[in-house]
């Protein structure tokens, strides 16, 4: 019995040695991904496959770490509490559940207990979505003296007329197709295992009417935008159905966006996507009338003929566009690497300066950045006279000299900044949701998928709940709320 209890011991050590390994190694990949991806080599990974190469593996360090604790041979009430991962919120429907002995004697003396304390531990549950139906009676009144009025009150005000959605549900389908990427079909079936049996069709219609109602208020961040004096601007492709031809075009889908905190400017950020059907040039010009101020944006050659055309917009280009030149050539390149180096240089001032005023970063910048940029000019004019001008290097080089005044731009202004990834992030969102949808059924859906995704994203920006903010945003405009007055409606004015 001795030998089989010290066989067991020895057969169990071996075992959580192995478990502890396991999730060592598990760990290790971990760590190694999230380097990978904000390291040095952080541009090597999209990041969401990287996103998605984390869940497996933490999911498999999930179950690791449960077959160790399984052949722990503590109680569980004396395993070590793990990382404290902050309290849940406050405005949490509470349950309370009370696990108390069954037995109020003492078990040495036979006494009466008495409560001298508790251990208190919270759970997060969840409620799997729950439909309810909201029930709408209006008397009628007559009268019976003369029999002839009859008085009711007037039905309540819908987005869909007639219909059986709330303005919540509305914003439901909303949030879960523009913010949570979920086609409408997905929805449904959602929907079917409740027994609530909705047409994709059904959910479509709900949408373009949102869409109706919401468009003067996209149309108002437009404009707003307009007024501004400095925006970022990009695009990303938008396929859309082309039945005629029995395959998909490509659409575009324009991003203007502003963000001013990094200068400490008063006005909210703010973005507004703008559907067209190709990419010419003359896009950005009506998108932005008669925009009077500094665009940042790539090297896309649309905005410069904007500059031939409008004179008042003046453009300061991206400088990570230009490092990505040169990223993709740094393994075989001595002088890509330098070239890398130098602009991490700039990188790095734009960490201490970000977040002062514009006269601050201004000033540091002439101090401190304007030699690195200056000596940077200098090394790519020399080193484009000596490589093949057919290499790829070469390329590189000239895509950033002939960009040279747009590049230096940020120099002499403290509002500008070093890149346009304020309006790529804003992006994002977008490339996610074409990548789950595959294409728009049509012009007039890119157009409405660039009116609400406007919304949406400016809640985000916000920092409120685009769900919330529909829900009562979609109810005030059912109600008749004045069109000249949309501005009251904004997303910032819930944090003004």
């Amino acid at each position: 019995m001795l030998a089989q209890e010290r066989a067991a011991a020895a057969d169990l050590a071996v075992a959580k040695s192995e478990a502890d390994a396991e999730v060592e190694r598990l760990q290790s990949i971990i760590t190694a991904f999230m380097r990978h991806r904000f390291g040095s080599r952080s541009e090597q990974l999209d990041p969401a496959q990287l996103q998605l190469g984390l869940e497996d593996i933490e999911t498999a360090l999930g179950h690791a770490r449960a077959a160790r604790e399984a052949m722990s041979d503590r109680p569980a009430n004396e395993r070590p509490r793990k990382t404290n991962r902050g309290s849940l919120p406050a405005h949490l429907e509470r349950i309370e559940q009370v696990v108390d002995v069954e037995d109020k004697a003492c078990p040495c003396c036979g006494g009466a207990l008495h409560q001298i304390g508790e251990d208190v531990a919270e759970r997060l549950d969840v409620v799997p979505t729950t439909f309810r139906v909201l029930v709408t009676r209006r008397p009628r009144y007559g009268c019976r003296s003369c029999e002839n009025a009859v008085v009711q009150a007037a039905a309540p005000a819908r987005i869909v007329e007639g219909g059986i959605p709330t303005e919540a549900l509305i914003a439901q389908v909303l949030v879960a197709k523009y913010a949570d990427h979920v086609p409408l079909y997905r929805q449904a079936q959602i929907y079917a295992r409740q027994d609530i049996r909705l047409d994709r069709s059904t959910l479509a219609d709900w949408v373009g009417r949102a869409a109706w109602y919401l468009r003067p208020l996209r149309d108002h961040v437009l404009e707003k935008l307009r007024r501004s004096e400095r925006l970022f601007a990009d695009e990303t492709t938008a396929p859309v159905l082309d039945p005629g031809r029995g395959r998909t075009k490509t659409g575009q889908l324009w991003a203007y966006a502003r963000d001013d905190r990094p200068w400490g400017g008063d006005d909210p950020p703010m973005v507004a996507y703008v559907y067209a059907p190709d990419r010419k040039a003359e896009r950005p010009e009506a998108h932005l009338g008669k925009f009077d101020g500094i665009l940042q944006v790539d090297g896309y050659g649309g905005y410069t003929a904007l500059t031939r055309r409008c004179q008042q917009v003046r453009l300061a280009f991206c400088w990570a566009h230009v490092r990505r030149k040169f990223y993709e050539l740094a393994v075989t390149s001595p002088v890509s690497t330098e070239v890398l180096r130098r602009i991490a240089l700039l990188y790095a001032i734009e960490d201490q300066v970000r977040g002062s005023s514009a006269h601050e970063r201004q000033a540091l910048r002439a101090e401190r950045s304007r030699v690195i940029v200056d000596d940077l000019r200098d090394y790519l004019s020399a080193r484009l006279r000596q490589v093949s001008a057919k290499s790829k290097l070469a390329e590189a080089i000239r895509y950033a000299l002939s960009r040279w005044e747009g590049l230096s731009r940020f120099l002499d202004d403290g509002r500008i900044d070093l890149d346009s990834n304020t309006v790529e992030r804003s992006i994002r969102p977008i490339a996610l949701n074409r990548k789950n949808a595959l294409f728009a059924g049509s012009d007039e859906g890119g157009d409405n998928w660039a009116v609400i995704a406007t919304l949406i994203e400016n809640c985000k920006l916000s920092g409120i709940n685009p769900h919330d903010w529909l829900t009562r945003t979609l109810t005030e405009l059912a109600n008749g709320h004045p069109a000249n007055d949309v501005g009251s409606l904004m997303p910032w004015t819930a944090v003004a």
